[in-house]
């Protein structure tokens, strides 16, 4: 443990301008933020932990982490300094460093997963990590991301999955759409989610499926899967819902496929 109280310390350089996304990747590493996450990324992450930054109290509390982790370096600041360096304060004072990894290639993956969700022009990051934390929950096995979808390691989408991201394997789905046709040749039964009338429901799904391994698609929050995206995958899929409503935030209806899809397995 190190105590820090001058801001302009180069040791804290990992965590300044925290907000700005493309200026992480550009560092790459990425930022996780919360007590719980922190503790996740320490005990149970594949990625490498460059630092953990906190204040005297968040440190108390990850006492027993810490100290299991003596080859992390810990810095000790002020809440007042941690706040001015990162440029936020919803951290509860207590951020952690990353190294970013190389880009994994999806088909390893996929590999040995029985399910697999793919997402779409997915660019809400509460949505992403909502879905990693589902993924998790119900046993998907990976996430495959096209390029206009959210990063996984921003760390709202770090922070809405509880650190379901960084346990979760996951790799940009390239070249899109024609991953879901590669999906299909693999033996995965490609599902997309749409809430057309005309789809069959998700529980008919299952039971056409059967043992297979599935890949579970889901688009845009408000425009669904594109057109190319609907035509490559093998099923359409829906929940059953009353007519007042349309649809469901895409979180939501990612976790009701998941149980549908896992019944009897998970």
């Amino acid at each position: 443990m190190t105590v820090i109280e001058a801001p302009t310390d180069p040791r804290l350089d990992d965590y300044r301008n925290v907000p700005d996304p493309e200026l992480l990747q550009r560092r790459g590493i990425f930022v996780a933020e919360g007590r719980l996450v922190v503790r996740r990324l320490l005990r149970e992450s594949r990625y490498t932990v460059l630092s953990v930054m906190v204040t005297e109290s968040a440190h108390a509390a990850l006492a027993d982490v810490l100290r299991a982790r003596p080859d992390v370096p810990v810095y000790v600041v002020p809440s007042s300094l941690m706040n001015d360096i990162t440029g936020f304060n919803i951290h509860r004072g207590c951020l952690a460093a990353g190294e970013r990894p190389a880009a994994s290639r999806w088909q390893d993956s996929v590999a040995q997963t029985r399910t697999v969700i793919v997402l779409e022009r997915m660019a809400n990051a509460d949505n992403v990590g909502g879905i990693f934390r589902n993924a998790a929950a119900f046993g998907a096995g990976a996430v495959l991301l096209d390029e206009a979808s959210t990063d996984p390691l921003y760390r709202k989408a770090i922070r809405t999955s509880m650190g379901a991201s960084l346990l979760v394997p996951f790799a940009r789905a390239e070249p899109w759409p024609a991953v879901l046709q590669e999906l299909r040749t693999a033996g995965f039964a490609t599902v997309a989610m749409t809430p057309s009338s005309s789809a069959s429901t998700i529980r008919s799904i299952v039971d056409a499926v059967g043992a297979r391994p599935v890949a579970l698609a889901l688009g845009h929050e408000g425009e669904g899967l594109t057109a190319a995206a609907l035509e490559a995958c093998e099923y359409r899929a829906r929940i059953p819902m009353v007519s007042t409503v349309d649809s469901l935030n895409v979180a939501a209806a990612a976790a009701i496929a998941l149980y549908e899809l896992g019944r009897g397995v998970v």
